[in-house]
């Protein structure tokens, strides 16, 4: 493979030296990009967009044409897992992702097929191997995948939810259901990341985008254990390089401690987290992911680099000099101006200088 002109943001989450603090965003390839738009609407739907290789490619590279960031993250959808498993992921204008099937009973657990994730999810690894030669070796590619218990709470819900009523009903009256269905879903995950790391990926992040909506104990018991096992399963060396592995939880920061023991290089952070007192409780055993309110992308350039740089403040305020990766805290909306995070991401590369020079 290309050797890798920019590689800080592997470095970063290694916790080896870097020039400057890297940077990227969750969703960048996205649709408040004016090209993302045009590329979906050729592709007819965010199904076939995902499953085209061409375009997957595309938009992938999409933000990297504009911005100067420092990774790549493959253009995929978190719920590629249930759709392969027969669940018939689709999609309403507005709504969101839906399934035609549920799962609600051991017996649904137990119909569901066997996974293999290079011929089940073939579109995938061939969009992965395909960026990852368009790259060029220009920044390192992120695949990633849900966690087990966010991929849960769709398949069981039938798409997403504000209270997770049946997911919890399962939780709390037929807890042993809902562990037989994450542990085949951590088991497929496992597989699912091996073989994006086999097809080129060069760090992977598991979205636990609903954990948060768990109470105390059950984040540990029906989403952090599985996440564990996860990292513990995964490749963690290629091209002979390894390969990081980041968790993020949205609505996590409580549980730092607790997840600096899953395995996992590094955390991500939403907005709700201080930097500062994130860096303090982990203390230097994992890297830092986040966190900016991607809502700040509405201000105009001086709030949005006053943002910037307070939240590069915290997160070098205890004398670190490595360790950490600026990001959102969640994922850049729809309704951004794409002029916007051109400063995020040049205010990052600037005022961290002062902290790295």
């Amino acid at each position: 493979m290309t050797a890798l002109k920019n590689d800080r943001f592997l470095r970063a989450l290694l916790q080896e030296p870097v020039d400057t603090t890297p940077v990227w965003m969750m969703r960048q390839a996205g649709r408040y990009l004016p090209e993302y738009r045009q590329t979906r609407a050729q592709a007819g739907d965010f199904l076939s967009l995902c499953k085209n290789t061409e375009f997957a490619c595309e938009v992938t590279l999409q933000p990297l044409r504009r911005y100067d960031l420092d990774a790549a993250i493959l253009f995929s959808d978190i719920l590629t897992i249930p759709d392969a498993l027969g669940l018939g992921l689709y999609f309403e204008a507005g709504e969101g992702p839906k399934f035609k099937k549920t799962i609600r009973s051991e017996q649904d657990v137990l119909a569901l097929p066997n996974f293999n994730a290079a011929s089940d999810l073939d579109y995938v690894m061939n969009a992965v191997s395909t960026i990852r030669s368009a790259l060029g070796g220009q920044v390192p590619l992120i695949g990633f995948s849900g966690s087990p218990w966010t991929l849960a709470t769709y398949m069981v819900e039938g798409g997403s939810s504000k209270d997770f009523r049946y997911t919890k009903h399962m939780m709390y009256a037929q807890p042993e259901v809902l562990h037989a269905l994450l542990d085949r879903l951590a088991v497929a995950v496992i597989d699912y990341l091996n073989a994006q790391i086999d097809a080129g990926a060069q760090a992977v992040q598991i979205f636990d985008s609903w954990g948060g909506a768990l109470a105390h104990r059950e984040y540990h018991e029906f989403s952090l254990n599985y996440m564990r096992k996860i990292v513990a399963g995964l490749k963690r060396e290629n091209d002979g390089r390894r390969v990081p592995v980041i968790i993020f939880t949205k609505g996590g920061g409580q549980w730092l401690e607790p997840m600096v023991a899953s395995g996992a290089d590094a955390l991500g952070l939403d907005w709700t987290t201080p930097l500062h007192v994130a860096r303090q409780t982990v203390a230097g055993r994992v890297a830092l992911q986040g966190n900016l309110d991607p809502a700040v992308l509405y201000g105009n350039a001086e709030s949005i680099q006053k943002s910037v740089k307070a939240m590069l403040d915290d997160a070098y305020a205890n004398g670190e000099k490595t360790g950490y990766v600026a990001n959102l805290g969640h994922g850049i909306t729809q309704w951004v101006n794409p002029d916007q995070p051109k400063i995020f991401v040049d205010t990052v590369h600037e005022y961290s200088a002062k902290y790295l020079g």
